[in-house]
C-alpha cells in the first residue's frame, strides 16, 4: 500500500446492521488521491442513474486523504460525497474539526454508509479493536449539534447532524466540533438514514515514506506561514471577515438579494469591527493549524461560541441589509446548532424578502429588519410553517412562488458571497462547477478581484483559462484533503508588499492577464514538487507530485463529476447564472451583467468538451476516466 493511507475502507449497511473492513483500492488512490476524488469514483461506480438522494440507495461516503492524520498545517479535513438532494447532481462538502484525524487514528481511510435505519442510530468505530457498534440514538434525536457532541464526549472524534439534518432540510450539513460540511445537503442524506452521529477512535500512527524529512520540512512551512501576509497576518488578525471591506470596496459584496454589490454598513459586519468590538477569548483553529482563522464571540443566552465566517457575514448580513454583527453572530450560532449551511440559508432568506417586496409571498420578513429571523431559522430547521418551504432552497421556492429570474443559485446550489458581475472568471466558475454556485471549488476571485495581485476582473482575458486551472487545483486539494486557504499562500510575500500603483505591479498584472497559453503550459509541466502541499504528498507517499500532476488528477476528478452530472440529467443548459446576474448591471459602465455567453464556448473547448459541454472520448481517455 502507498504510504500515507491506512489501507482500509469501512463498509456499513444500516438496514442490515452489518459492517466489514475492506482493502483500499490502491489504483483508485493513485488516480484520485482520496477525499472527494476517491469518494466520487465510489459514488459513480456503485450507483445507478436516477436514485433518490434521500433514499437508502444513496451512499454517504466519508473520505480522507494521505495528508490527513499528519501534523501538516491545514491538513485535517474530511470530505463527504453523495448524490445531492438539493441539486440532484454530485454532492460533496469538506469539513475541519477533528473527525479526519480520528478516522486515520482508527486506521480507516473511507467510511461508506448505505441503507437506512428504521430508528435513530449512532455508529461507534473502535479502530484498535476492529469493532463497529450500532447504538440507539433516540436520546440524541432532536438535539442540536453542540449538545450532541457534548453528550458523546471528548474521548472520540465525532461527525453529527442537528435537527436540520433530521428533518431533511435540503441544505443541512454535517458538523465536527464547530466546523461544518455545509454545502449540497449532505446532512439531509445523513438524516434520511436516521444516522445521528458517527464516532471514531484508535491509536494508529500515520505511516510515511520519509517522516524525518516531513517533520523538518513542516517546521519550515510553519515559519513560511507565520511570515505570510495572509496566512500569518490578515487571516490570523481579522479572520475571513477581513474580506468584507475588500469585496464591498470592489462592488461585489452581495447586498439585497444580489441587487447591489455594495453595503453602506459593511464596516459593522467586518473582521476589523470584530477585532475592535466583538472578539472574546481566543482565536481558534482546526487541529494542527497555525492560521487560527476562527473567532469566538459572546452570544447572549448562548455563551462564548464560534463567530461567523465571511460567507455568513455577507449572506446573513449585507445580503439581508443587516448591519448588526451581534444578530449575524446569533443566527450563525443557530444555524450551526441546527446543522445547516449559512450560505444557502442567507441566500434563501434574501430571496424570500424580495418575494415579499414584490407581493409574491405573505411574510413579515423585510430587508434591513432583523425581527422574526431567529424564529424563522428555527422554523426552517424543524420544517414548520413558512420554514418548510424555505428548507427546500431558492430553486424550489422560485418554482413554487415565482421569481426564477432573481433566485440566486446555480444548479440549485445558492451562490456564495462574491458577485460575479465584478469578477468574470468567478462567474464562469460558478456556472460550470459541478456541485453548483460555490467559490471553494476553485476560488478564481482570489486571483482576479480580491487577492494581492488582481488582473482586470471585467475583461475577457484569461477568464476561461483561470477557472479551469483553479477548479482542477481545488479538486486535488479537496482530495488530499486540505483547506483551500493553503492555496492563498502561493502568492509570495513580495507581491503582497508591492504598491498597486507602481510600474512593477502594473507590469506584473499585465503579464499575468496576457499569459493565457503560457499559463496553461506551466500548469501542465510534470516536474519536481515546488509548493508545500506537493512536497508533503511526495514525502508522505513516496510518489512524485508537482503542479502538473495535480492538474491532471484534478482534471480527472472534475471530468468524472461532470460525467456523473450528465448521467443524472444535468446538461449544458445548467451551466448558467441567474438572469439577474446575466442581465442586470451593478457597475455604471456596464450595460448588462456577466458576459457568460462569450466565455462559455472557450471554456468548453479548453476543457476538451464538445459544444454541448460533454467531455470528448479523447479527453476521457487522456485523463484515464473510466465511465
Amino acid at each position: 500500500m502507498i504510504k500515507g493511507y491506512a489501507g482500509r475502507v469501512l463498509e456499513v449497511d444500516l438496514t442490515a446492521r452489518r459492517f466489514s473492513f475492506e482493502p483500499l483500492d490502491e489504483e483508485t488512490a493513485r488516480l484520485y488521491i482520496g477525499g472527494k476524488g476517491y469518494g466520487t469514483r465510489l459514488l459513480y461506480d456503485r450507483t445507478e442513474a436516477g436514485i433518490d438522494p434521500l433514499g437508502p440507495k444513496n451512499p454517504l461516503i466519508f473520505a480522507t486523504g494521505p495528508l490527513n492524520g499528519s501534523v501538516a498545517p491545514q491538513s485535517n479535513r474530511f470530505a463527504v460525497v453523495c448524490k445531492s438532494p438539493l441539486t440532484g447532481g454530485i454532492g460533496n462538502a469538506t469539513c475541519g474539526g477533528t473527525f479526519a484525524f480520528g478516522m486515520k487514528k482508527a486506521g480507516v481511510d473511507v467510511i461508506v454508509v448505505t441503507g437506512r435505519s428504521e430508528r435513530p442510530v449512532r455508529i461507534d468505530v473502535d479502530g484498535n479493536a476492529g469493532t463497529v457498534e450500532f447504538i440507539d440514538a433516540a436520546d440524541l434525536w432532536g438535539k442540536g449539534t453542540y449538545e450532541t457532541q457534548a453528550l458523546l464526549g471528548r474521548k472520540k472524534s465525532h461527525a453529527v447532524i442537528g435537527p436540520a439534518g433530521e428533518n431533511k432540510v435540503l441544505y443541512a450539513g454535517i458538523v465536527s466540533n464547530e466546523r461544518i460540511a455545509g454545502r449540497t445537503g449532505v446532512g439531509a442524506v445523513m438524516g434520511s438514514k436516521k444516522l445521528k452521529a458517527l464516532s471514531v477512535s484508535g491509536s494508529r500512527k500515520l505511516d510515511m515514506e520519509d517522516p524525518e524529512k516531513f517533520k523538518a520540512y513542516t517546521r519550515d512551512v510553519r515559519a513560511i506561514f507565520k511570515g505570510h501576509p495572509v496566512l500569518g497576518e490578515s487571516l490570523k488578525r481579522f479572520g475571513t471577515g477581513g474580506i468584507v471591506n475588500t469585496t464591498n470596496g470592489r462592488n461585489i459584496l452581495p447586498t439585497r438579494n444580489f441587487q447591489k454589490g455594495r453595503f453602506d454598513d459593511a464596516m459593522k459586519i467586518s473582521g476589523e469591527w470584530f477585532e475592535d468590538h466583538e472578539l472574546v477569548g481566543v482565536k481558534t483553529s482546526c487541529i494542527h493549524c497555525p492560521v487560527s482563522c476562527g473567532r469566538d464571540v459572546d452570544v447572549p443566552g448562548r455563551g462564548v461560541v464560534k463567530g461567523p465566517e465571511y460567507e455568513t457575514l455577507a449572506l446573513l448580513g449585507s445580503n439581508l441589509e443587516i448591519g448588526d454583527i451581534k444578530k449575524v453572530s446569533e443566527w450563525n450560532y443557530l444555524a450551526d446548532d441546527l446543522g445547516m449551511d449559512t450560505i444557502s440559508l442567507g441566500a434563501t432568506l434574501g430571496f424570500a424578502m424580495e418575494l415579499r417586496d414584490r407581493g409574491m409571498l405573505d411574510t413579515e420578513l423585510a430587508f434591513g429588519d432583523p425581527a422574526g429571523i431567529s424564529e424563522l431559522i428555527q422554523d426552517i430547521g424543524h420544517r414548520r410553517g413558512l420554514g418548510n418551504d424555505l428548507a427546500d432552497g431558492t430553486r424550489r421556492l422560485s418554482e413554487k412562488l415565482g421569481g426564477v429570474e432573481f433566485a440566486p443559485h446555480v444548479k440549485g446550489l445558492e451562490l456564495s458571497a462574491y458577485d460575479p458581475r465584478g469578477s468574470f472568471a468567478q462567474g464562469v466558475e460558478y456556472a460550470t462547477t459541478n456541485r453548483g454556485g460555490c467559490h471553494v471549488q476553485g476560488a478564481s476571485m482570489y486571483l482576479e478581484s480580491v487577492g494581492p495581485l488582481t488582473i482586470n476582473p471585467q475583461n475577457l482575458k484569461l477568464k476561461a483559462d483561470l477557472p479551469i486551472v483553479q477548479q482542477n487545483l481545488a479538486c486535488a486539494i479537496n482530495s488530499m484533503v486540505l483547506c483551500i486557504f493553503t492555496t492563498y499562500g502561493i502568492v509570495p510575500k513580495q507581491v503582497h508588499e508591492m504598491d498597486p500603483s507602481s510600474l512593477s505591479y502594473r507590469t506584473l498584472a499585465f503579464l499575468l492577464e496576457n499569459s493565457g497559453p503560457l499559463f496553461r503550459w506551466v500548469q501542465s509541466v510534470k516536474g519536481s514538487p515546488l509548493l508545500w502541499f506537493e512536497k508533503w504528498l511526495t514525502l508522505i507517499t513516496g510518489e512524485k507530485f508537482s503542479s502538473g500532476h495535480l492538474q491532471e488528477i484534478g482534471g480527472r476528478i472534475f471530468n468524472l463529476e461532470r460525467m456523473y452530472n450528465l448521467r443524472e440529467g444535468l446538461s449544458a443548459a445548467d451551466d448558467t447564472l441567474p438572469d439577474r446576474i446575466l442581465h442586470e448591471p451593478t457597475f455604471s459602465h456596464m450595460k448588462s451583467g456577466h458576459p457568460l455567453h462569450e466565455l462559455l464556448p472557450s471554456y468548453y473547448k479548453k476543457r476538451g468538451w464538445d459544444a454541448s459541454g460533454v467531455p470528448t472520448a479523447r479527453t476521457l481517455e487522456r485523463l484515464g476516466v473510466a465511465v
